[in-house]
């Protein structure tokens, strides 16, 4: 219960702050990628803060011994760039500067009923519904387990991983 709670206050303050930083607005966020432009630099503040509030807090955080509302931290492999992450990134970059949303921002302002996001939401969705099906069939053509695989039987497709951070967020 406490670690629900913990999830639930932690996104509404997300929420708060893609609000007020402007994150929300497609048109901020055009404005910040139109860097050849009429370039808007305030989104680079909200960034910076983020950053910072994360650099200043992580070595406090990591001083303990575990999290306050789960067992162990989540054990993070660093690997090195290859084409998967190339590609991904590529096809996120080009959904946020078309769309002008990324994940959180989205669903932050899906609460606005907007059409715009009554669509793009279901098609993110969809997306990364089909990246798990598309990586679940070359592990298993590969013969090497795939995301999220685990000794437990299978978990059903439907069951999405989270979506990348988009800059910004922390």
């Amino acid at each position: 219960m406490r670690s629900n709670l913990s999830a639930f206050l932690s996104g509404l303050l997300f929420a708060i702050g893609l609000g007020v930083g402007g994150m929300t607005d497609p048109a901020n966020v055009l404005g910040f990628l139109d860097v050849a432009g009429d370039w808007d630099f305030r989104l680079m503040f909200v960034m910076g803060g983020a950053i910072a509030v994360h650099a200043a807090l992580r070595p406090l955080i990591h001083q303990r011994e575990r999290p306050l509302f789960a067992a162990k931290f989540p054990s993070l492999s660093a690997s090195g760039v290859d084409r998967k992450l190339l590609v991904g990134a590529g096809l996120f970059g080009v959904g946020w500067g078309l769309g002008g949303y990324c994940p959180g921002p989205a669903l932050t302002s899906l609460a606005t009923g907007a059409t715009q996001l009554l669509v793009f939401v279901p098609a993110m969705f969809a997306g990364m519904f089909l990246a798990q099906v598309l990586q679940a069939r070359r592990s298993a053509s590969a013969g090497t387990p795939g995301p999220g695989a685990s000794p437990a039987p299978a978990e059903p497709l439907g069951n999405f991983s989270p979506p990348p951070p988009c800059p910004g967020e922390s």
